[in-house]
């Protein structure tokens, strides 16, 4: 369906509860969209707030025509605002944001742009997370034509999208409006499996997603286990509707296992929880992995979710634990070898490998096979590691200081083997080696100005680890003034900083301030 000429290009649909300043920033970049206002709309849809949320919005609706508020009485969750918010827009396309969250300036010009050069049903634009976990391998590069099967799409389940609007009414896709978990995933996942095409847009951020310190988590004190995995085998059900048994739907029931349960139990975020919660969840977990998955499921994961998943599939809540101690020390270590910069061009070598505590992260060596060396009795198949030792790779990110904007950069890698000192024959470590080239008047498609930290990215036998590198960039406004070297700031010990204050403090009182 073609959009009428009187028609906007984007309707940005906004549910808003109980707001408060936190809706200023998205305001703020509705206000700055490059986009003009005759060519989009935003539809803020108030879900019964209590306190001046609605009064802010109808102030910003009576100054901006393009500026619409919606008031509902109180749902209590996202669901049915953005569905009212579909039925009031005006659109050609639909893009959901939240409240709190924020867009870059040409986010919906670009967004609209690339929608209609690749005629698509939904476009994903570059998200940059704050606080917030983002699909960071979905956006290594722009991808005109992705699908579930030749691009990490599953990664992405959040609504903070762009949909035809033609394409949502056509199959009747809505927001299940019940208070729920993983209410995006129903929606999402059914869009992916009916889309014509689906368009990923990397080379600009056209959206930043936060976590806020006064919002709630979903841990122990937020999630019931029994109920949330109940919401999670519908997301199941609507993957196995549209799809037949083998790899492709072993391969999108593998990102459940892989992000919301697996996940879940392992390392520090198991540590972090009290026992009898985390014993809930793995119970849980333990059910869906006996009932729902085929065997190719676990099969297509690295050696350590595939070690996790054994031993949740056996409701082995000990086994987890001690394998979760031992991953709790893991990190990467990594080091700056040499760096060189000729004009706006930056050379970075860096060596890195894994480590638990003071060893690296062992393998094994026999008769060209490399197993890992994994707390408790594992069998030998899950610690088989040898067709993902290919797979391991050092990156080098650039990301952004004031935008938060992440950019991998360009680069030539290379694994090899190294003994594990005193640990006798057939013990190895994989050490890596990246060199990485940018040109900073490119980078980001130009768009440098700030601040840029380096950053070591491992991805290694189910790790992806970042370290901090201690290199720092500036960039002039433009990017073609030369890149500025400046040393990375060294964190004072929080115990100076607490001493430095009570001095302050003691010297305050003695002072009468």
């Amino acid at each position: 369906m073609t959009a009428s000429t009187n028609a906007p290009k984007v309707s940005v649909v906004v549910p808003a509860y109980n707001s408060g300043p936190h809706i200023e920033r998205l305001i703020a970049s509705l206000l700055r969209q490059s986009l003009q206002p005759g060519e989009f709309e935003a539809v803020f849809v108030d879900d019964g707030s209590t306190d001046s949320t609605g009064a802010r919005l109808d102030e910003l609706a009576a100054a901006h025509p393009h500026i619409r508020v919606v008031h509902i009485e109180n749902s209590g969750w996202p669901s049915r605002p953005r569905n009212v918010g579909v039925a009031n827009a005006r659109g050609e396309y639909v893009f959901f944001s939240d409240d709190d969250d924020w867009f870059g300036d040409e986010a919906l010009e670009r967004l609209y742009a690339y929608a209609v050069e690749n005629d698509a049903d939904i476009v994903i634009g570059k998200m940059a997370g704050h606080g917030r976990s983002v699909p960071r391998e979905l956006f290594r590069r722009d991808r005109p034509d992705a699908t579930l099967d030749n691009a990490p799409l599953i990664d992405s389940l959040t609504a903070h999208k762009l949909f035809r609007r033609s394409f949502l009414e056509e199959h009747e896709i809505r927001f299940v409006e019940e208070k729920r978990r993983l209410e995006d995933h129903l929606f999402v996942v059914r869009a992916f499996l009916l889309s014509k095409r689906t368009s990923v847009l990397s080379n600009y951020v056209c959206y930043h997603h936060i976590r806020r310190e006064d919002a709630g988590n979903v841990t122990a004190q937020g999630l019931d286990p029994a109920g949330y995995y109940a919401n999670l085998r519908d997301a199941l059900d609507v993957v196995d509707a549209h799809t037949e048994p083998g790899p492709l739907r072993d391969r999108l029931h593998r990102r459940w296992l892989r992000n919301e349960m697996v996940s879940r139990l392992r390392g520090k975020r198991f540590l972090r929880e009290p026992a009898d919660w985390v014993e809930q969840v793995a119970l849980e977990c333990g059910k869906i992995i006996r009932e729902r998955f085929a065997p190719g499921v676990a099969a297509g994961l690295p050696p350590l979710q595939r070690a996790i998943t054994a031993l949740t599939a056996a409701d082995d809540v000990a086994g987890l634990r001690e394998l979760a101690e031992w991953e709790a020390g893991v990190r990467v270590q990594a080091r700056v070898d040499d760096h060189r910069v000729d004009g706006t061009v930056l050379t970075v070598d860096v060596t890195a490998h894994l480590a638990s505590g003071d060893q690296p992260v062992a393998l094994t060596v026999s008769d060209g096979r490399y197993q890992i060396v994994l707390p408790g009795d594992l069998a030998p198949e899950i610690l088989d590691v040898t067709a993902r030792r290919a797979m391991a790779r050092l990156d080098v990110v650039a990301r952004r200081k004031e935008g938060g904007e992440e950019c991998f950069l360009p680069v030539e890698f290379r694994v090899e083997d190294a003994p594990v000192e005193g640990a006798g024959p057939g013990r190895v470590h994989l050490v890596h080696h990246a060199t990485a080239t940018v040109d900073f008047a490119t980078l980001n498609s130009g768009r440098t100005e700030g601040t840029w930290l380096l950053k070591a990215r491992l991805t290694e036998n189910g790790w992806t680890e970042d370290a901090r590198l201690p290199l720092t960039f500036r960039c002039a406004a433009d990017g073609a003034a030369p890149v500025r070297l400046v040393p990375a700031a060294k964190k004072k010990p929080a115990l100076h900083r607490r001493v430095r204050n009570r001095l302050r403090r003691v010297a305050n009182r003695l002072l009468g301030r």
